[in-house]
């Protein structure tokens, strides 16, 4: 017998309709009536048992044709229900060993979809599994990523939710709570929740429960006042117009949720509401029914309240604006409607109906069972039924919003689409127009533990926190990071840096030493003010060059010094801008070239000076072995020697441009590499072997007999080149970039001016400013010859 559940009444009513339209078709099981049997669960697990084991052991069913009404033994072919999912696993458990096949038209627990362990079980709705990950999706696309979540303390809230955060943490969605309660739970159980919510810091909700719980919840959530948070349903509370009126005080405004789509059944509503219960005054349900539904009674005695008034029978339901009059929960009644048209088609196809069906037999269930799971037809509204493998149907939802009206009624409106069975990008559709928001906000509420992190920065998770908290770290020097909430930050290439604000990768600079900048111009000026020096010394020598001052000592190799000494100064103008191929071969071979030129004139003036002193000896004739010619011969001798180097090493490895990335992360240094070290360091050992042998041999005549001896000032000028020189090679390997090239350029010029200084300077000083001095005879001491 039912129970004064107006629900329960209107499912009843929809099968009852779905049946007696199928026996009034001529079309489906012509000539065959179905009959059926109606039980209340009273959504029971234990009664639930009870009325499958009554089903399973019964021995009527009721077969009408349209001539005889007869009776046979026969088992029950079909169940119809449960619309809970507790209740119908206990009677799938019960009823599945008998092959009976149960369908369910509102019990979602994706559960029940293990054949193994529900062999029998159908339903016409789709199952929780599809629900939840559709709901993950919907959440993640609002870019909600740190949610609340209350469920059922039941199979339906269990699972769903299971499935709900297996996919949101798939989905990078973090639950902050998760708890569950059931509506016969003490008041406590259900406050703590309500302190639970309170504390937290998500402003959305994910409610996985169904519709009883939910109006608990609702009662709980309007005595405490909790409002302003974004509530996500699922379609058993959603799209309910129950639960909707049960809040008063609008807290759940704006809640968004996943609803069974939309439909309308031709000739439902109006046999649902069409109750006659004079016609069936023997049934005490319906005369229950009646007058609990128009606060009457049909048999008044002197006990009855004065409230009540006289039931005639007469009275107009569609009239009645009641819980029973609405028709919010069509989609459930035409998944009633379904299943019933399921058992239909599948008893059509056993029992090979075509104009008429063969005589009424005993059927094996286990035949209705497989003709049910391979059934596939189209109601007549067009919609296509069928069941998969797991014996449940195609997933659609509707997205449902709630939006308040003016006369304060919850209006449910269609937001959005979801289909399971489409490509993922496109399976959620929504409109964001329609939509309304916690405390009718029309903007997307925000719920996220921490704020996203914009590029250029990358997440850190917070110790001990959910993955969804963290904290937004900038990118390293060299990473960047060009998408929001980065989860790491990504190397740029070896010619590539960072920006400054580290989300791209921009070329380096590439650093060399260029005129423009300060350095290379300080360096360029001394260059150049070295040149003009020696060329002044050069015509000053030249003006004067027939004074005694000029002509000792071998004017020609002072000429030749002096033109040495400007190829010096201006050769360090090659260790200036872009390193190219040309460019690094000339810097290094014209810088050994020419010091070699310079350092061969400086041995040859030291080698005259100690020569000079031994032909003053009496008896000596050694000047005619050292003289004009040997002098020049000499010089051009140890200038082939550093030639034949340089050529050696341009042949075998020579210099060449080279992009030095690891001595500045930053930067791209643009250098020439040596190609052979060994020729580098020949060139540079030649050089150093002839400047420590001049040094040695002015230093044996810095004492010499002479007014003006020069050995004392070539002595000086080695003295300071080997000094430059020797400080020179550690501080060229531990400088980096271009300061090695400032570097070798400091000390090209600083041993240049040192030689020019030091041997040609003080000459000048007499020549110009002590012309007294330049003469024979204070050239020469008290009793030498003369040098010149």
């Amino acid at each position: 017998m039912l129970s004064l559940t107006y629900r329960g009444f209107q499912y009843a009513q929809s099968m009852r309709f779905a049946i007696e339209e199928i026996n009034n078709s001529t079309e489906l099981l012509p000539g065959v009536s179905l009959g059926y049997k109606m039980y209340d669960t009273c959504s029971s697990i234990a009664r639930s048992v009870g009325v499958a084991l009554a089903m399973s052991n019964s021995n009527e069913v009721v077969y009408e044709t349209l001539k005889t009404l007869c009776t046979r033994p026969a088992q029950v072919q079909a169940i119809i229900g449960e619309t809970s999912s507790s209740p119908c696993m206990a009677i799938a458990t019960v009823v599945g060993p008998f092959h009976i096949p149960q369908i369910s038209p509102f019990a979602t627990c994706a559960c029940l979809s293990d054949k193994s362990k529900y062999p029998s079980f159908l339903r016409t709705i789709p199952s929780d599994y599809y629900q939840s990950r559709a709901l993950a999706q919907l959440i993640k696309h609002f870019g909600w990523t740190w949610v609340g979540a209350i469920r059922s303390n039941n199979d339906y809230g269990n699972h769903g939710m299971a499935t709900f955060t297996e996919t949101a943490q798939q989905l990078g969605i973090c639950l902050e709570y998760s708890v569950a309660f059931f509506r016969t739970d003490p008041p406590n159980k259900i406050l703590n929740i309500i302190k639970i919510i309170r504390h937290s810091t998500s402003k959305v909700i994910v409610a996985f429960l169904d519709n009883m719980d939910m109006d608990v919840l609702i009662f709980t959530l309007s005595q405490n006042n909790l409002s302003g948070y974004q509530w996500v349903g699922t379609e058993s509370w959603i799209g309910d117009s129950y639960s909707a009126e049960k809040d008063k005080d609008h807290i759940l405004d704006g809640a968004i949720g996943l609803s069974i789509p939309k439909t309308h059944v031709r000739g439902m509503k109006e046999f649902i509401i069409d109750v006659k219960p004079l016609s069936s005054l023997s049934n005490n349900m319906l005369i229950e029914f009646w007058e609990t539904l128009f606060s009457c009674k049909f048999n008044l005695s002197n006990s009855s309240s004065d409230n009540l008034k006289q039931c005639t029978g007469h009275e107009d339901v569609s009239g009645v604006k009641h819980g029973f009059t609405d028709m919010s929960l069509m989609p459930i009644f035409n998944n009633i409607y379904k299943g019933v048209y399921a058992v239909a088609h599948a008893l059509h196809e056993i029992l090979g109906c075509n104009k008429t069906c063969n005589q009424p037999m005993l059927l094996d269930p286990f035949l209705v069972l497989q003709s049910v799971k391979n059934i596939s037809f189209k109601t007549k509204e067009g919609d296509e039924v069928f069941f998969n493998e797991d014996g449940d149907p195609p997933a659609k939802y509707e997205v449902i919003n709630w939006q308040p009206t003016e006369n304060g009624v919850v209006d449910f409106v269609k937001v959005g689409l979801y289909d399971a069975f489409l490509p993922a990008d496109k399976q959620l559709s929504l409109q964001y127009k329609t939509l309304i928001w916690a405390q009718s906000s029309k903007q997307v509420p925000v719920s996220v533990c921490s704020e996203k992190c914009s590029p250029g920065t990358h997440k850190v998770l917070q110790k001990g926190r959910p993955l969804c908290c963290f904290d937004c770290t900038r990118c390293a020097d060299g990473e960047i990071s060009n998408t929001t909430d980065s989860i790491s930050c990504v190397q740029c290439t070896s010619e590539l840096w960072s920006n400054d604000r580290r989300d791209v990768c921009v070329k380096k600079e590439a650093e060399f030493l260029s005129y423009e900048e300060m350095m290379g111009a300080l360096l360029t000026a001394a260059s150049l003010c070295g040149t003009c020096m020696t060329a002044v010394v050069a015509f000053i020598f030249f003006t004067y060059r027939k004074t005694p001052i000029v002509r000792a000592n071998n004017s020609e190799l002072s000429f030749l010094l002096l033109f040495s000494l400007t190829l010096c100064f201006l050769c360090s103008l090659t260790f200036m801008g872009r390193p190219s191929e040309w460019s690094c071969m000339l810097r290094h071979t014209a810088f050994g070239i020419t010091f070699v030129l310079c350092m061969s004139c400086v041995l040859g003036k030291t080698v005259v000076v100690l020569m000079a002193f031994r032909a003053s000896l009496p008896g000596s004739n050694v000047m005619k072995w050292f003289g004009p010619t040997q002098q020049r011969l000499s010089v051009l001798v140890f200038t082939l020697i550093q030639v034949v180097i340089c050529v050696l090493w341009l042949t075998i490895s020579p210099p060449f441009p080279f992009k030095n990335l690891k001595v500045v992360k930053d930067r791209i240094i643009l250098e020439c590499a040596l190609g052979s070290a060994v020729g580098f360091w020949a060139v540079l050992g030649y050089i150093g072997f002839l400047a420590l042998l001049c040094f040695v041999l002015a230093f044996l005549a810095r004492k010499l007999p002479d007014n003006f001896n020069e050995a004392k000032f070539i002595t000086f000028s080695m003295l300071i080149f080997c000094a430059v020189w020797l400080t020179f090679i550690p501080a060229y390997v531990s400088s980096p970039g271009k300061f090695s090239v400032a570097v070798e350029i400091f000390a090209i010029l600083a041993s240049s001016f040192g030689l020019l200084i030091c041997i040609f300077i003080p000459k000048c000083y007499i020549i110009l400013l002590r012309p007294d001095k330049n003469t024979k005879k204070k050239m020469m001491g008290k009793g030498e010859q003369s040098m010149l």
